[in-house]
């Protein structure tokens, strides 16, 4: 039913999770970041209430490995989620349940860590990281996509896509980035397209809120 990244990007720091799925609006419930700490998914059944969880474990000086375990620990149901978990470090994490649905799989790599269910084939999570690799000085988020975009091409879900989203951290407290497709029928293809629009002016909404006096104007009506 759902596939993801949550990836670090080693030369900014910024945090990400991409996630696509076919049921609709899965990066509502199943993404989760936190600039400076980590990152984290919570899919197959999904408990949302894990991924702030995990990310105040790594919150309070846990690595992923040690925050996973604890969440675990106090969870409800854990043989029906599968969570992945990335720390300030670039170390990962990640959990299947035993009652997961259909072929599922994990991958982890450098500074990243990819799982699904209900997967074409179990080879889809390292498709992703090894997409995810292959740049590494692109944008965080465009390294995203193209990862999430490599694991659709090598089989993705046994069934149709239908949302997807993308959520990167910086150093604000609030999302860099949070782009959501709910309900489309290529919501990976539709995602690509939102980022082209956001990225070249992401940064100025940073500003915009930092310091006003030198954010641009976009020329929208009353504010040529």
């Amino acid at each position: 039913m759902t596939f993801s990244l949550a990836a670090r990007c080693a030369r900014t720091g910024q945090f990400a999770v991409a996630v696509t799925s076919s049921s609709p609006a899965v990066a509502a419930r199943c993404a989760f970041a936190r600039a400076g700490v980590g990152a984290a998914t919570t899919q197959n059944v999904t408990d949302p209430r894990l991924g702030p969880l995990l990310l105040e474990r790594l919150a309070q000086g846990m690595n992923a490995a040690q925050a996973l375990e604890a969440v675990l620990a106090q969870a409800t149901y854990p043989d029906y989620r599968q969570m992945t978990i990335i720390d300030a470090q670039g170390g990962t994490a990640f959990h299947s349940g035993a009652k997961t649905l259909g072929i599922n799989a994990a991958a982890r790599g450098e500074n990243a860590v990819s799982a699904g269910n209900l997967l074409a084939s179990p080879g889809i999570p390292a498709a992703v990281i090894a997409a995810f690799a292959a740049n590494p000085e692109d944008e965080l988020g465009a390294r995203m996509i193209a990862a999430m975009q490599a694991g659709l091409e090598a089989g993705g879900e046994a069934g149709p896509l239908k949302s997807a989203g993308l959520l990167v951290t910086d150093k604000e407290s609030w999302a860099l980035t949070d782009l959501r497709v709910d309900w489309h029928e290529a919501p990976l293809t539709e995602l690509a397209a939102l980022w082209g629009l956001w990225q070249p002016q992401m940064r100025d909404y940073v500003t915009r809120a930092l310091n006003p006096e030198a954010a641009p104007s976009y020329g929208v009506p009353g504010d040529e």
